[in-house]
């Protein structure tokens, strides 16, 4: 089969040079683990017979209902002196919350395409069993977030976006990183810790039926995913020296900053015609409430967890530091994600109500 310039740029393709490893000790010693393979196996659903894709979606009505968790953070730039967005009425700044609101789920896709890539690279590598066994429920659960997240951008919303440079350049960190417990650290706590943040304020703001209860679901997974590496690395990271922790924070706090620059929405404005870098520096130079509010609301649930492996104060306080430069260490008392997951699951709620 011919492969076309085009298809090549659709295949992405990563190095990396991994063991594989296998366990002959089958005990199931992690009684936590246990808990969380049990509870994923009760909570499988199905994007096609589980939510109402009868749904009629309006994007516009989306789009205005999420610009005010969104698009608002950017609409203050446009009374300031020299501003590229000057110009912009009520018709552009519909146009960028619908962009905005495409762009979000698309990198939502992406990402969970990332999530399922890494999360068989954990079964391939992690050397305890009872994390292969959960590992293996994930990698079926992120299957299910890409295919729900593809249907709704092509069935319900107008289009898509490619893959936010920062969250590329973060995913293939990660999956080329040979070191196991840098695919959760990296995935299970930073991309998917955020998620389930960007979930719940999509979720609080839209009215949207459909987009509601599939928000619902996927932060039902998601919480398992993240209770998943909060447990795991929590007795790995016990047993390194200062030296290794003080890279696995260096490692954090990196990917909390592009993750942060992801939000920034360069992609959209190159799409409206408008220079990305120029926001970015009106952003910079003019932070409003809005835009500090909705970023360090993104923290919400990577702080507690990092909090809980015992990175934050590792190497001498070292991440709280940095955390506290960039405004998020309040989020340090949140409840974590390793307590959270059960009050999450609306799956099993929803079946034991039937």
């Amino acid at each position: 089969m011919t492969i076309t310039s085009e298809q090549h740029e659709l295949i992405h393709h990563v190095e990396s040079n991994v063991d594989a490893a296998f366990t002959w000790d089958y005990e199931r010693s992690r009684d936590s683990l246990v808990r969380l393979y049990e509870k994923a196996k009760t909570s499988q659903w199905n994007v096609t017979t589980d939510l109402p894709w009868e749904t009629d979606v309006d994007p516009e009505k989306v789009a205005a209902e999420l610009s005010m968790g969104t698009t608002a953070r950017f609409q203050t730039l446009g009374e300031l002196p020299g501003s590229p967005v000057r110009h912009f009425g009520d018709k552009e700044w519909l146009r960028v919350g619908v962009e905005i609101q495409n762009s979000l789920l698309s990198q939502f896709l992406h990402g969970e395409q990332g999530a399922l890539l890494c999360t068989a690279r954990i079964v391939e590598t992690v050397p305890w069993i009872d994390a292969k066994y959960y590992a293996a429920t994930q990698v079926m659960d992120e299957a299910r977030h890409v295919e729900v997240f593809a249907r709704y951008l092509d069935e319900k919303l107008s289009s898509q976006y490619r893959i936010n440079p920062n969250l590329k350049s973060l995913l293939d960190d990660i999956l080329g990183d040979p070191r196991w417990d840098i695919t959760y650290l990296g995935m299970q706590i930073m991309v998917e810790g955020l998620a389930l943040a960007a979930f719940g304020l999509m979720r609080h703001i839209t009215t949207e039926p459909l987009l509601q209860q599939l928000l619902r679901y996927v932060m039902s997974d998601e919480a398992r995913h993240v209770a998943f590496g909060v447990l795991s690395l929590q007795e790995f990271y016990a047993g390194l020296s200062h030296a290794e922790l003080r890279e696995r924070q260096e490692f954090a706090f990196d990917a909390a900053c592009r993750l942060q620059q992801r939000f920034m929405q360069g992609e959209v404005w190159e799409r409206m015609d408008i220079d990305p870098l120029a926001i970015k520096k009106l952003l910079d130079d003019n932070p409003t409430p809005e835009q500090q509010m909705f970023q360090s609301m993104l923290f919400s649930k990577i702080v507690p967890n990092v909090k809980k492996l015992g990175l934050l104060d590792a190497a001498d306080g070292w991440l709280r530091e940095r955390f506290t430069e960039i405004g998020v260490i309040q989020f340090e008392d949140w409840i974590d994600t390793g307590e959270e997951y059960a009050a999450l699951d609306e799956v099993a709620k929803d079946r034991a109500a039937v």
